[in-house]
């Protein structure tokens, strides 16, 4: 029998994001950064959201090697508006369950579960992250 106190599940499937995507139930946010995406290439229909800038805006602790990526000053109130819209665009409005992609799912989870914490309780990472994405079709 499972562990009931465990966390809430926070992976899905490459496949099952995909089918989400696909109909209109989900919408991919790539938490990416913009050299990566740069690097390796974008997801179609993706929204850009760098999990360091998700951090920054939601008021984190960055590490000093996350803040050098950025090389970001402190984010304003504008900023911080912006993101909260463009989430709840998709997850309220839209009633979009959020999907975040990295390269690999590691921080992907991170970014979900700063997500969940906010209250938005419909947000999963992507098991496999973009490697897994690229492996099962076209970005």
């Amino acid at each position: 029998m499972a562990n009931e106190t465990s966390k809430p599940q926070l992976e899905i499937s490459v496949n099952a994001a995909r089918e989400l995507v696909d109909i209109g139930l989900a919408v991919l946010l790539d938490i990416r950064q913009p050299f990566e995406l740069e690097l390796e290439g974008a997801v179609e229909g993706a929204v850009p959201v760098p999990l360091f800038r998700l951090k920054q805006l939601l008021g984190r602790e960055l590490s000093e090697e996350e803040q050098e990526l950025l090389d970001a000053d402190e984010p304003d109130e504008r900023d911080f508006q912006h993101f909260i819209s463009l989430i709840n665009r998709h997850h309220v409005t839209q009633d979009q369950i959020l999907l975040c992609l990295c390269n690999s799912g590691r921080r992907s989870l991170r970014a979900a579960e700063l997500l969940r914490d906010l209250g938005y309780a419909r947000c999963l990472s992507v098991r496999e992250g973009f490697r897994g994405w690229t492996s099962k079709g076209d970005t």
